[in-house]
């Protein structure tokens, strides 16, 4: 007679162990997209949150600590460091954001058509994002502050420029996966036309793909900004940016008073980490990654 055994199931955390593991990702990945939320709602909400006019100086509260009258204190000619972060918050999410639209949009379409057109319009488009990715985004926006003139706007045009590699190299490669499928050949046997397929089905099969890779550079764009900002290229005194912020505080560092600095950047670091962690989540949750 055959004898059965039964396998017993190995010793330790095995379903409940993967089940809090899960939990504890998606916890931290809730808390990124909270944080995220949460800075742009006080760049929305800037006038309302913020005690003081971010450009009012006061020669009688230079410098000064952390105090009930300015919880973070005051900067080198008596502005409210918090009132200034709350709207610089504006355009150091507004020029990323920016840049991520045009760079994801403008990225896409040059995938799609890479993918749809093939043949020397796959190696012309390939080869010119070859060139451009060859750049760091800084670099060409240092170039352009050269030849055009200091500007936040520069930045924005030299930086989606930069960016637009990062979006359109990945894509292509699904792109190219996705237009081999049998659905696509199926779709051009019923007589639908190129343009058709591919923003009725092609591009939306591409958008979660597109929309991870956004949230991820998000992140990276706010870096280059800042710190373009920071060499004194981008955002113009007295306008609150937290490059800028974080440019203007370097003497006081020296002296003692690094407030200005340390709370613009920790701002910046928070939000930069955050949108990496969404990115991932957001990966995992669209694209079916176990990261």
């Amino acid at each position: 007679m055959s004898t059965y055994h039964i396998a017993s199931a190995p010793r330790g955390r095995t379903g409940l162990g993967r089940l809090r593991t899960l939990a504890r990702g998606e916890a931290v990945h809730l808390t990124a997209g909270t944080v995220v939320v949460l800075v742009v709602a006080a760049a929305v909400c800037a006038p309302l949150l913020a005690p003081y006019d971010p450009n009012a100086v006061d020669p009688l509260a230079v410098s000064q600590g952390s105090s009930g009258a300015h919880w973070l204190g005051t900067d080198d000619t008596g502005r409210d460091i918090l009132s200034r972060i709350l709207y610089g918050a504006r355009p150091s999410l507004l020029a990323p954001a920016v840049i991520t639209v045009v760079a994801g949009a403008v990225g896409t379409g040059l995938a799609v058509a890479a993918a749809w057109l093939g043949g020397w319009w796959d190696r012309l488009i390939s080869g010119l994002l070859d060139v451009v990715f060859g750049f760091p985004g800084l670099v060409l926006a240092v170039v352009g502050a050269a030849v055009f003139g200091a500007g936040l706007d520069i930045a924005v045009v030299t930086l989606s420029l930069a960016y637009l590699p990062y979006v359109a190299r990945v894509v292509r490669s699904t792109a190219m996966r996705e237009r081999s499928l049998p659905y696509i050949s199926a779709l051009e046997m019923l007589g639908m036309s190129g343009p058709r397929i591919c923003l009725r089905h092609l591009v939306p099969n591409l958008l979660p793909l597109v929309l991870v890779q956004a949230t991820t550079a998000f992140g990276y764009t706010m870096l280059d900004v800042a710190a373009f900002s920071f060499i004194g290229l981008g955002t113009q005194p007295p306008t609150a940016e937290w490059g800028l912020m974080v440019a203007g505080g370097a003497p006081g560092i020296l002296a003692g008073r690094p407030e200005q600095s340390l709370y613009a950047g920790l701002v910046i670091v928070v939000f930069v980490v955050a949108c990496n962690v969404l990115g991932s989540g957001l990966s995992r949750r669209l694209l079916g990654e176990d990261r």
